[in-house]
């Protein structure tokens, strides 16, 4: 399976999972939002190492409508997680030990209009890291919402990996017209990583969301986590103070941006 570069896992509420390829047509059930304010939760759950960590999932689960997962595990309990709520998760592993797959997962309420995935491997390590765009419908609008969910790649010399990666992906959100969400862990470790992210952020019209109260996990006294957005307003930002990962969550609210809809 994993000599496929370009599937995404689905898990919803009674079904088998469902292996989803490039360009597969999918029937949407409801718009994910409306004109009203929605919730979005970004974590490195740490594969669910900690046995805390579903426990702040069940707490905000109710209140975002998209959580976005980097290092999620397909655990017998994260399965478990969305069944139990109805969600709807697709996830883009990037390995496998012992039929259990890790790699970014986007969850949310309902089904996106399509869905794009992206492998990279590490340098080093040759594990790969993942990374998956979803996009969604809104109520009353032509346009859609494009969530892209990443886990950057780490270890590495230099930035060309990195770089790749990163174009890649942003080339992807560069050609959507309507409101963008781009968030996770980017690894932006480096003054060289970090500069570049925000170069390539800014070419596509992207603006980060900052926190009053900044407890984002670091490394070598940079952040690891973003959250970057358009065509929205920003309500609202928190970091969650946790101890269920070795990454504190992060909780933005967004609304949609009316004047981008004219």
């Amino acid at each position: 399976m994993f000599k496929q570069r370009d599937y995404t896992l689905r898990y919803q509420a009674d079904c088998d999972v469902e292996l989803i390829l490039p360009n597969q047509h999918i029937m949407v059930n409801k718009p994910l939002i409306d004109q009203e304010p929605f919730t979005v939760l970004i974590w490195n759950i740490f594969k669910q190492k900690k046995a805390e960590s579903i426990h702040i999932l069940e707490q905000y689960v109710n209140e975002a409508k998209l959580i976005l997962l980097q290092e999620a595990q397909t655990t017998s309990k994260l399965i478990n997680f969305i069944t139990q709520h109805k969600k709807i998760a697709d996830h883009v592993p990037a390995y496998a030990f012992n039929d259990i797959y890790a790699g970014v997962m986007t969850i949310s309420n309902t089904l996106p209009t399509v869905l794009l995935s992206f492998r990279e491997k590490e340098p080093f390590i040759r594990v790969p890291k993942s990374a998956l765009i979803t996009v969604y419908s809104i109520d009353n609008s032509n346009q859609q919402l494009l969530v892209a969910n990443i886990h950057a790649i780490n270890f590495s010399f230099g930035i060309k990996i990195y770089q790749q990666q990163m174009h890649i992906l942003l080339h992807r959100i560069k050609e959507h017209n309507g409101p963008v969400i781009l968030a996770g862990d980017f690894n932006a470790w480096s003054r060289q990583r970090l500069n570049l992210l925000y170069h390539l952020v800014r070419s596509i019209e992207l603006k980060p969301v900052n926190f009053s109260i900044d407890i984002r996990k670091t490394f070598m006294g940079r952040p690891l986590d973003f959250v970057f957005y358009r065509g929205l307003q920003l309500d609202a930002a928190q970091i969650i103070s946790t101890t269920a990962s070795d990454h504190n969550p992060l909780l933005v609210k967004f609304k949609l941006d009316l004047r981008s809809q004219d």
